[in-house]
């Protein structure tokens, strides 16, 4: 069972999005990783480019979130070092993440940095930005349903907000914990946790035993229930209401093109549009996981391509805990 995402050639080549799409495949073939939802195939058709990846059914945090479920400090802590290995090895590859949220298990706030950046043309943000993230997830999920940050729709507040962050914590949280989420919302990207090493000198993680972390042996502390559907079932079907192109009506549909296209009146139609489908087919990659892993002889993909650039990744990559 794996999950499936597809995009439609013709709309990615007029919102110009097909650079992005083969950069994200070319960067998802090459990373794995036990902590990321990992990509497994691509393939095409006439009308579409699809994704296949992991398919996981415990739902995201911020459903959960939004059921009131209450995550326990041992659960927390757990999730923070699942994350900080995928993050560590994310940066490991020059990857910044940049759409960490709830939806994919991350915080959907951006980091002050990405921020200033954008406003001010800063000196821009690195791989810190996502460390930022961590420490808000981390304070959402110990607190529930509560927002760290209030936000204004005004530039004004955000700039002020994050020019003054003070961050209320709990006072029944250990004192180690409290130090530690400290270190990662520091807003100044110099002064703040922003590795694995950094992590691991944290009091509060003194004891983890990061090998039996990696290797899935921690008992998490939530476990979804498996007869239940983790998500919100009204929002799936408006989706597929609302999809312009659904799969189900996918061979009709190419019939009908392929007659059209055989008519003499459409031959000169959008000869541009059709330029771009036919090189959008040519350079698409194909992509076997099992493959690869039966020609290595590995269970596994170590990366051995240099990216010689700090890549801003927010299409696919998500997150997952045990």
């Amino acid at each position: 069972m794996y999950a499936m995402k597809y995009m439609n050639k013709q709309q990615c080549i007029e919102r110009d999005e097909v650079r992005n799409v083969f950069r994200e495949l070319e960067i998802l073939q090459e990373i794995e990783h036990v902590f990321l939802v990992n990509l497994w195939y691509s393939f095409q058709d006439e009308e579409d480019m699809f994704m296949v990846v992991d398919l996981l059914l415990g739902g995201d945090l911020r459903y959960h979130l939004q059921q009131n479920v209450q995550f326990g400090e041992d659960t927390v802590k757990l999730y923070l070092c699942e994350m900080t290995l995928a993050l560590d090895y994310l940066q490991s590859q020059h990857i910044i993440h940049r759409d960490v949220k709830p939806d994919n298990i991350l915080l959907d706030e951006q980091a002050p940095e990405i921020f200033q950046s954008f406003v001010s043309g800063g000196t821009g943000y690195a791989f810190e930005v996502d460390w930022w993230s961590l420490g808000v997830t981390a304070f959402e999920v110990l607190r529930g349903w509560v927002r760290l940050f209030e936000f204004h729709n005004s530039v004004e507040s955000l700039i002020q907000l994050f020019s003054t962050v003070s961050v209320q914590y709990s006072p029944a949280w250990p004192k180690d914990l409290v130090a530690l989420l400290r270190k990662l919302l520091t807003v100044n990207p110099e002064h703040r946790f922003s590795s694995l090493s950094d992590m691991q000198t944290s009091p509060y993680l003194a004891a983890v035993n990061w090998d039996a972390v990696y290797e899935k042996k921690m008992e998490p502390g939530f476990v979804p229930n498996k007869g239940r559907l983790h998500c919100d079932p009204t929002f799936e079907l408006e989706e597929m209401i609302l999809e312009s192109r659904p799969l189900h009506k996918k061979k009709k549909r190419l019939a009908k093109n392929r007659s059209r296209d055989n008519s003499k009146d459409s031959q000169s139609e959008n000869d541009y549009l059709q330029e771009c489908l036919e090189v959008v087919q040519q350079e698409f990659m194909i992509f076997n996981r099992e493959r690869r892993r039966r020609q290595t002889g590995s269970g596994s993909k170590i990366f051995n391509k240099s990216l010689h650039e700090q890549t801003n990744l927010n299409v696919l990559l998500i997150m997952f805990l045990i």
